[in-house]
């Protein structure tokens, strides 16, 4: 069993318009609603490859409830912890040329008691867990050592942890030594403080978060790939991605694709190609294993160090 934490989880409200245009009214083409958050992905991506999974979620008002609903129709199943506050609802408007615009709402402030419920419920719902992966921003409420708490905790109670937020989140969870950090290109940058042109920058950016603590680095690249680093070495995976429809939870289905295939070098390939395969999907859909083409990964310990990244971070 995967167990994932989301903080911060959302209500997801997508509509399709045709273009966005301020101050005039716009009718959609098209709309869906999904539960959001990145522990919520990894979750979905987890239980769409047919494995169980059970989603630890802070949730109140009938946001929250309906997050419950949606998760519980997918086969997950949800831990909810009750919150006073309405879980938070956020507006994506998809336009037809494929820009995406996303308006995220801050979501509720948790109280003293309901920060507690929630450490007591990862506590209690992790007995059974592979790992835990521990996703996304926190929430009002919570101080940014949040994270470094909960891996603290994990590993008392022998479990394995991964972790996948920023910032001062990110800095503070560090000391713990979380097993697996998943930063994509940005949130590396931002964590060394320097931009990133090469994928031999993003190699060395990896191996910094690891001398700062992370026992390995699963770092996505975009349309570059995605580079492991851990106690044995370093290593680069790349996938054949035909169509691109949406990259809208892709780095949470790669992350999921990590942790199925148990961690580890062994387990790059099964990342890469749920990556790419997340990609090739609408909106948040998260691929099964009939949408995954393993023949189009390449995996190699001969990382590429001087080749540009196509995205390069400033």
């Amino acid at each position: 069993m995967i167990l994932t934490v989301t903080p911060n989880p959302s209500l997801d409200r997508t509509y399709e318009v045709p273009a966005l245009d301020r101050g005039e009214v716009i009718r959609a083409t098209g709309e869906r609603m999904d539960p959001g958050g990145k522990g919520v992905n990894v979750s979905r991506a987890v239980a769409a490859a047919g494995q169980r999974t059970v989603a630890v979620l802070p949730l109140g008002g009938a946001p929250g409830a309906l997050v419950a609903d949606l998760l519980d129709a997918q086969g997950i199943e949800v831990a909810p912890v009750p919150v006073a506050g309405a879980t938070r609802s956020n507006i994506a408007l998809a336009e037809s040329d494929g820009v995406l615009t996303k308006i995220n709402a801050p979501g509720p402030e948790l109280s003293p008691d309901e920060q507690e419920l929630l450490l007591e419920t990862v506590r209690a719902q992790s007995r059974d867990a592979a790992w835990i992966a521990c996703c996304g921003s926190l929430p009002r409420g919570l101080a940014p050592s949040w994270y470094a708490d909960v891996v603290a905790r994990a590993h008392a109670g022998g479990a394995r942890i991964a972790l996948d937020t920023s910032g001062r989140a990110l800095q503070e969870a560090l000391r713990e030594r979380p097993d697996v950090v998943k930063p994509n290109a940005e949130e590396l940058a931002e964590a060394v403080g320097r931009p990133l042109a090469t994928v031999g920058d993003a190699l060395k950016a990896a191996e910094e978060l690891r001398e700062m603590g992370a026992r390995a680095v699963l770092a996505s690249l975009g349309a570059d790939g995605q580079l492991l680093v851990d106690a044995s070495g370093a290593w680069f995976g790349s996938a054949r991605v035909d169509v691109v429809r949406s990259n809208v939870g892709a780095g949470d289905s790669s992350l999921a694709g990590f942790l199925i295939a148990g961690g580890g070098p062994d387990a790059l390939a099964s990342a890469v190609a749920h990556g790419a395969a997340a990609v090739q999907l609408p909106g948040s859909v998260m691929p099964t294993p009939a949408d995954l083409d393993p023949a189009a990964v390449t995996v190699t310990a001969e990382v590429p160090v001087d080749r540009p990244l196509k995205e390069p971070v400033s």
